[in-house]
Parts: structure tokens; sequence; C-alpha cells
């Protein structure tokens, strides 16, 4: 299966954002909230809902977003996706870009990721902010269901600003001695980042015994946790944003 969906959100003159775009298709359905007016810098709300089982393999998912001047958009997930097998062994891909223009903010938090046995994923991020631009963009990995080991997976994130690059990440699920390494995974199950470039970021990396905040050489944080379940490791990434400063007026989610 080949879908494409595309979002497109906007900030009218009295600073209110509106959705001028949405494009949905099949399993990339995108549903933005209705029924309330929004206030100045408020930012639109639109789920993104799987509507047939996917990523499935051979699948090849895209996800274009782009945030106008002055606009503000919060997108979420609301049930978690199971990456699964195809039927000949075939790699599914799923590819999600966005662009925010000048004074724009995004929040990209969709719901766990699950690599199921046999399953063979590989998801691509790419962020281009203007140079007073803001992102968070959170993605949390659930090897294997209950009492299964993962799949393959493969992803990539790549946020720029205003042109440079703030972060370049790779990481490579499906080496069972990797896993279990100290350096790499410790054996857990689910892990969860963050990339946050809002407003001044921490001076110095925090970090617990399963969690960390990282700021970037050239701006922004990386917040990560390990968990043995998907709950504990979002805990983890809001005890971690906990000490970044530019959230402090929005609470973490």
């Amino acid at each position: 299966m080949k879908a494409s969906a595309r979002l497109v959100v906007e900030a009218d003159p009295a600073g209110r954002t509106t959705v001028r775009e949405l494009a949905s298709a099949s399993p990339l359905t995108l549903l933005p909230q209705r029924g309330r007016v929004r206030r100045a810098g408020e930012p639109a709300v639109v789920h993104l809902v799987s509507s047939a089982t996917a990523p499935l393999g051979g699948d090849d998912l895209h996800l274009s977003v782009l945030v106008g001047p002055g606009a503000a958009l919060r997108l979420s997930g609301v049930a978690a996706s199971l990456a699964l097998p195809g039927h000949r062994g075939e790699p599914s891909r799923y590819t999600v870009h966005i662009e925010v223009a000048e004074g724009g903010a995004v929040q990209y938090l969709p719901e766990p990721t699950v690599i199921t046995a046999r399953a063979w994923h590989s998801a691509r991020l790419t962020v281009n902010l203007a140079a007073t631009a803001r992102v968070r963009c959170r993605e949390v990995l659930v090897l294997g269901r209950s009492g299964e080991r993962a799949g393959r997976f493969t992803g990539e994130s790549h946020v720029l600003r205003d042109g440079t690059a703030l972060l370049r990440q790779r990481i490579e699920i499906g080496d069972e001695e990797l896993f279990r390494s100290a350096a790499y995974l410790a054996g857990r199950r689910v892990l969860a980042t963050e990339t946050v470039v809002w407003g001044a970021d921490p001076e110095n990396a925090l970090s617990s015994d399963w969690w960390s905040l990282q700021p970037m050489a050239r701006g922004g944080s990386l917040a990560t946790a390990l968990a043995e379940d998907a709950v504990a490791a979002e805990q983890g990434l809001r005890a971690a944003l906990t000490g970044h400063p530019g959230l402090a007026a929005q609470a973490p989610d």
C-alpha cells in the first residue's frame, strides 16, 4: 500500500491558527478538533488516526506537514501503531516531513510504535525550521509485543534550523547482542526520545538512571528514556523535560 497525507495550518490576521489544507489517505487519517474557538496563539489540534492495519510489510506511507508564519499546531496520535511483517518479507516505510515557518510552532506527539516479531520497518523524520520556529517531536518504540522479540527497525531523525543541522540521528534495532548491551539498550524493551527546539535549553546535561536530557551543540535538546513498558518510558521523558527551561511555562505531555 502507498499513501500520502498532507496538513497545512496558517495563522489568520488575529493570530488564530486555522487548518487550511487537510488531505488524508488510508491508513493516514487526519481529524481536526472541532467545536471550540481557539484564542490567538493557541495551537490547532489535529489527531492522526490509523484507519487500517499499518504499517504492514510493503507499505510506503508519507505525511507532509506545513506550519505557516506565526501558526501553532499540535499533531497527536490516538492509538499505538503495530509494525507487522508482509507476506514476502518486504520492508515497510514511513516518512514524515515537517516545515515550520518564522514564528511557527509544532508539537508532533504520535503514540508508540510496536515493532512486532518478523517485521521490517524503517521510519524517517525530517524537520525544517525557520530561525524563530519551535518544535517538539516525540518517538516511542516498543520492541515486540509481550513475550516476543522485536523485528528489524531503522529510524532516522533530521532536524534543521535555518539550514543548520541541529540533529542527525540514526538507530538500528534487530541485533540481539546490541539489544542486551549496556552501551546500547541494556535489554530494555521501550526506547522513547523527544527532540525539543523550544526557547532556552538547559546549560548542562541532566540524567537519572534511565533518562537523560542533553542540550545539543547548535541548539535544541534531546530527551531519552529507556524502560520496560511505554508508560514508564513516557514518565521518564516527562521527568527529563521538567529540567528544560524553555518548557517551564508549558508542562510537558
